[in-house]
């Protein structure tokens, strides 16, 4: 098909090499972002051994509705996700353009709710420093340092998952994909499933252990 030819890079044999290909790389990033976040999260379980009651106090005062309200849209951003693969796999191009734009709906969703959430730790004074609201456990702050370290590196990661999907949903519009050739979108999907499981530890750690100690 012309497609398929025309989406073959010149370096690969087919596109099943090519798919491969961009599988490993993938694959190969997303182990490196495995030991990036594995280093906070040890970082994290190395204090809260240290300073188990400071870090049981400090999060009570994280706001549980928003961590769960959040937690939810992204697993469903998830479902839309893998709806889209799917409709990728079987070449149905507006069912794919539709999952995406859900998908992408569903991450700005996400930053709206944690920005509401940023406001109001400001408002708490929940920023490590002179000001902040916990002082009968100074090192509660540790625990908000980890706090507003994991959770932007992830928000951070959920807005260049909305980049990318933009992306490739504007060239899904465009007709790009079919059935034969949908890599783009099944290694964008393995990426934004890797943003969501990232929360669902995070949530648990900041937001449920040891909150009704």
């Amino acid at each position: 098909m012309p497609e398929t030819r025309a989406a073959l890079a010149e370096q690969f044999e087919n596109l099943e090499q090519q798919q491969d290909a961009s599988r490993l790389g993938l694959w190969t990033f997303l182990a490196t972002e495995i030991l990036f976040f594995g280093g906070l999260f040890m970082g994290y379980i190395v204090y809260r051994h240290e300073y188990p009651h400071a870090f049981a106090v400090a999060s009570r005062h994280t706001n549980v509705l928003y961590g769960t309200v959040n937690t939810a849209i992204l697993l469903t951003s998830s479902l839309w996700m893998a709806l889209a693969v799917n409709s990728a796999e079987e070449g149905k191009n507006k069912r794919l353009v539709r999952y995406l734009l859900l998908t992408i709906l569903f991450a700005v969703a996400f930053l709206g709710v944690k920005g509401l959430e940023y406001k109001e730790d400001f408002d708490e004074h929940l920023i490590p420093g002179p000001s902040f609201s916990v002082p009968e456990q100074p090192e509660s702050q540790i625990f908000f340092y980890l706090y507003w370290a994991m959770t932007g590196l992830h928000g951070f990661h959920v807005l260049v998952g909305i980049g990318v999907l933009s992306v490739i949903t504007f060239l899904s519009h465009r007709r790009r994909y079919s059935a034969e050739y949908h890599n783009p979108v099944e290694v964008s999907g393995l990426y934004w499933h890797f943003v969501d499981i990232v929360w669902i530890f995070l949530y648990p750690l900041l937001y449920l252990v040891d909150r009704h100690v």
